[in-house]
């Protein structure tokens, strides 16, 4: 296990999550900024659900890196109606180049999500979330 200081996830990071119910992964975008394993950033995706659908929405995060694992809450920035928290539990590779993991709503809804640093392997994120969804 890396030490605490060698990984940092500050940067920007490509990112899909899938939903349970057969409904197409949703893309985004997210800015992170760790200091001292604390994350904190935003993200930018195009909403699939509520009264915001197919508009841009944006997102706070706010988390904390402990060794490879990451857990961030992300508090969308308008109550659309459907949520407005969703929390992420994640690993980061050992290159620090990818965080693979689960969100959660409620602790009744959850699903697969991606993260590559911007930049990275793209094709990644496609092949990694259709094969969790």
């Amino acid at each position: 296990m890396e030490a605490e200081g060698v990984l940092n996830l500050s940067g920007v990071w490509l990112g899909r999550y899938g939903y349970p119910r057969g409904r197409p992964p949703v893309s985004f975008t997210a800015k992170l900024t760790e200091t001292d394993t604390w994350l904190v950033g935003s993200t930018e995706e195009k909403a699939s659900v509520g009264k915001a659908r197919g508009r841009t929405i944006g997102a706070t995060l706010q988390g904390r890196r402990t060794g490879r694992s990451v857990t961030f809450l992300k508090l969308y920035d308008v109550f659309d109606g459907a949520h407005d928290s969703v929390h992420y539990l994640g690993e980061v590779a050992s290159d620090g180049s990818e965080i693979h993991g689960r969100w959660t709503i409620s602790e009744r809804w959850s699903g697969p999500f991606v993260m590559v640093r911007s930049g990275r392997n793209v094709e990644t994120l496609t092949r990694v979330t259709a094969e969790q969804v």
